[in-house]
């Protein structure tokens, strides 16, 4: 609201009042508008402070108007020019000193016949109206809860208040801080103006719309000691004789003045200690003198008592210095600098705010830090009262200053986002709005678009159209990098804000535009398809294929961030239907695009994993409706799981031959027997192989079973442990194929057996030798899994062969055949004859007529043809023995 709004109704009250006003004639009316009046200062209360604002610039302030005729009805005519006289010069002295906590003048002081009047910066009260406000409720007794707060006085003393009274309530840091303005402000006199205040009062002391105390009250100086401010000058003691206007205030007069009639900066130190127990004390004085000489004097000895009883009443760390100061003896007290160092004092929001105040001293670098960092931490620590009143104006005025912007919207930001929506409303807001409009660094639009969320949040919809979101398409449209990023980074944050409407018509265009001009950028380009993850589902369908998606192909997938966030996009349009993206569209454009990816060596395992998914998503979705669309088709797809059954039904285990019968056909049970058993039963026979070689009974249960442990070191164990069923065939005639005379049976494996059981398989793949048929002897059997005979054993079994037929035979236990010779020759020669005539006319495959088809081929033809040199031999050695 502006200042002459503020204002209006003074000028409205006005005109009901008496046509002419006091201070009509005085000419600082023609710079500044006045109103009502707030509060009084000086001696006796004699400045009335009224609110006004200067008609130059609408600047608010406060406008002390001296009515001269008050002076007239309180004193004898002659003594009005004293003081006005007096008044005038204190004017001129406050001026005269410019410091932080010096009250600071806006318009030196103008006169009429009828006023004085001065302007200064906004104040609301004297320290004097407040304490006179708390102590007309003084039925509350001991001390507050806080030591610090005051005491609001009950409605039943309502009536008793001064009319001047403020009510006002301050806080612990408030009276920390405005102890240690007052302290300060007495250092600069002490020190650097070298003035003795003499009146250090509660109406001495102003306390501005900030909440800062400020020194004024400057009728009554002295100057200090040239060689040493501590040491006394003479004064004048207060006396009866003269107008108490013109006189400083008793009550809190050090002793030395009115005893010594001498002050040094320690007397002003006196009275600061007075001021201190007024202020914890309900805003009553230790001494109440009653402009009484002697009544000071009575109560003066009684101080050190009084000090006693309000201790309990003053915060800890500062009870030593307040007795201290309140010492009758001036050197026992503290200056101005020392006090300023004590503990109490110590804390970082009172110091922070301390640096606010001068902050216009301050060069820009000191500024920037002080905001951006100092004030930032401390705004927890520091009530909310003092945000409005204190903290918020100077940055106010910091704000259009746009070297310094930048760092001061970082604690504004922080209090929009700790604010209430009604505070912002009226406060914040009207000065963030310039802000939006006017030219700004590129720092300080920055700071806004990160945190534009928060402004957004508190902001009205109407002025978020009107005021908030042209800065963001504004900064959309920027050349500049950092600004384009932040407002990247501002629609991902705002996307809650913005309307379909908005998103379609000018988000979505600023985007490509972005994206087709900064393609280089991998930040640029993180922060748009950011945007475009964010607004994706308030995008029509036909915006999604016609612009999202050409510009999602667009994309140079060489970062792993980049392709993360393109993948998560797609992952988000797999998700619904209404996104758009068809089988077509990701087999043709989109899977072509991602598949090189995922030999990308710079993405690591979790950001491969999401790529992978994706993708194998597509793939399902492509299974799933290619299937459903060809199933409607009457088209099946070929799948592995179909053929599965059709190579069962046709395998030959599965095929039906047509029967025939095997004469003489016994089929032994399946026997089992492990390697170890096998190895048991060869080490009770007669070498490796001639127990049942050359010596085995056909009767034996063990002459059906292959005894290869020793003699055939490359057989493997997995072939003695299941051993096939033996089928043995005898023959019906002597010229059956493979039939024996001696009843050896050519064992053949069971059709029931499947191709991936490894088992022995009993088939005697050799003829009967001819003496052995001689003799009626079976022949062993061998396996079809033992892929060749070692050369050593075969040479053992060929010498071995011709000598056991000469040995052994049914002619006689241990009588060889020649020894049979003499009695039938003819016949044995006979029966040979035929026996060799047969064996010469037999084919090696009639002699693997019932062997299965061995699954080593090539094993099996190397066995064959190493048996048939080996029997070719054997017959040719018989031949020859008996002259054949």
């Amino acid at each position: 609201m502006p200042a002459a709004t503020m204002f209006s109704k003074f000028k409205s009250a006005t005109t009901s009042a008496p046509p002419q006003n006091p201070y009509d004639n005085n000419p600082i009316t023609q710079y500044f508008e006045i109103g009502k009046q707030v509060a009084c200062a000086g001696p006796e209360l004699i400045w009335k402070i009224h609110e006004g604002y200067r008609k130059t610039d609408g600047k608010e302030c406060s406008i002390f108007v001296f009515e001269k005729r008050t002076a007239e009805k309180l004193h004898k005519p002659k003594r009005k020019e004293t003081v006005t006289e007096i008044l005038r010069a204190s004017v001129k002295q406050l001026e005269r000193f410019r410091h932080p906590k010096i009250l600071q003048i806006m318009h030196t002081v103008e006169e009429s016949s009828e006023t004085l009047s001065f302007a200064t910066e906004p104040v609301i009260a004297s320290l004097a109206n407040i304490l006179a406000y708390q102590e007309a409720g003084g039925t509350i007794t001991g001390p507050p809860s806080t030591g610090a707060s005051g005491q609001h006085c009950p409605n039943s003393v309502a009536t008793n208040r001064p009319a001047h009274a403020k009510e006002y309530t301050f806080l612990d840091i408030e009276l920390k801080y405005g102890i240690l303005q007052i302290t300060e402000a007495l250092s600069f006199l002490h020190y650097s103006g070298q003035v003795i205040h003499k009146n250090v009062c509660p109406s001495s002391i102003l306390i501005t719309k900030k909440g800062t105390w400020k020194l004024a009250g400057f009728e009554f100086t002295e100057r200090t000691n040239e060689t040493d401010a501590t040491d006394p000058v003479p004064c004048q003691p207060w006396s009866t004789r003269a107008s108490k206007l013109v006189q400083p205030n008793l009550d809190y007069m050090a002793p030395e003045i009115q005893i010594n009639s001498s002050c040094s900066i320690l007397s002003d130190m006196f009275s600061l200690g007075m001021v201190i127990c007024a202020i914890f004390n309900h805003g009553r004085s230790l001494i109440q003198s009653g402009n009484s000489t002697s009544t000071y004097l009575k109560q003066m000895e009684l101080l050190d008592e009084a000090v006693h009883n309000i201790l309990p009443r003053i915060p800890i760390p500062l009870q030593e210095a307040t007795t201290r100061l309140l010492k009758k003896s001036p050197g026992a007290r503290p200056t101005a600098q020392l006090l300023t160092l004590i503990k109490y004092f110590s804390d970082p929001a009172v110091q922070a705010l301390q640096f606010l105040d001068v902050i216009n001293m301050k060069d820009p670098t000191q500024k920037t830090h002080y905001y951006r960092s100092t004030l930032r931490e401390v705004l927890p620590f520091i009530p909310r009262k003092l945000w409005w009143q204190h903290i918020w104006p100077n940055l106010q005025q910091e704000m259009r200053a746009d070297e310094v912007l930048a760092a001061v919207l970082q604690p504004a930001l922080t209090l929009v986002q700790e604010s209430s929506n009604s505070e912002y409303e009226a406060i914040i807001l009207p000065t963030f709005k310039t802000v939006f409009v006017a030219p700004k660094s590129i720092q300080a639009t920055v700071a806004l678009l990160e945190n534009l969320h928060i402004i957004l949040e508190k902001t009205p919809r109407d002025d978020i159209r009107t005021e908030v979101l042209p800065l963001l398409f504004n900064a959309l449209e920027s050349t500049t990098i950092q600004v384009q990023s932040a407002a990247l980074v501002a629609v991902t944050n705002v996307y809650d804000y913005l309307d379909d409407i908005t998103i379609k018509k000018l988000v979505l265009p600023k985007l490509k535009s972005v994206f087709e001009k900064n393609q280089s950028d991998l930040k640029i380009m993180g922060n748009v398809l950011q945007c475009v993850e964010r607004t994706l589902d308030k995008l029509d369908k036909s915006q999604i294929i016609d612009e999202v998606l050409p510009l999602l192909l667009e994309v140079r997938l060489t970062d792993p961030d980049i392709v993360v966030r393109v993948v998560n996009i797609y992952r988000i349009m797999l998700c619904d239907k209404k996104y758009g993206l068809t089988v077509n569209i990701m087999a043709t454009k989109v899977m072509p695009t991602l598949l090189p990816q995922t030999v990308n060596p710079s993405l690591n395992l979790e950001q491969f994993m999401i790529l992978l998914e994706v993708l194998q998503e597509m793939l399902d979705q492509i299974d799933r409706q290619q299937r459903n669309k060809l199933k409607l088709d009457n088209l099946s797809l070929p799948s592995p799981d179909r053929h599965r059954p059709l190579r069962h039904q046709f395998s030959s285990d599965n095929m039906n031959a047509q029967q025939f019968n095997i004469p003489n056909l016994r089929i032994d049970q399946r026997k089992t027997s492990s390697a170890e058993d096998m190895a048991r039963k060869n080490s009770t026979g007669s070498g490796a192989l001639g127990s049942w070689w050359f010596g085995g009974s056909p009767s034996s249960p063990d002459s059906n079973f292959l005894r290869v442990v020793n003699a055939f070191p490359n057989r493997r164990l997995s072939d003695n442990t299941l051993m096939t069923p033996k089928i043995r065939i005898a023959p019906s005639c002597a010229s059956s194929p493979g039939g024996t005379p001696g009843g050896g049976l050519p064992i053949r494996r069971h059709s029931s057996i499947g191709p991936q059981e490894r088992r022995g398989s009993n088939i005697n793949l050799s003829p009967p030798t001819l003496a052995r048929s001689m003799i009626g002897g079976s022949m062993p059997n061998t396996s079809s899994s033992v892929p060749f005979l070692l050369s050593s054993s075969m040479q053992s079994i060929r010498s071995r062969r011709t000598s056991t037929v000469l040995s052994s035979g049914p002619l006689g236990s241990g009588s060889g055949l020649l020894q049979q010779l003499g009695s039938g020759m003819s016949t044995v020669q006979s029966t040979v004859v035929k026996q060799s005539s047969k064996i010469s006319n037999l084919k090696p495959l009639e002699l693997l007529s019932y062997a299965p088809a061995s699954r080593n081929t090539s094993a099996t033809s190397s066995f064959q043809r190493s048996f048939q040199k080996s029997q070719k031999k054997a017959i040719k050695n018989l031949r020859k023995s008996f002259k054949l």
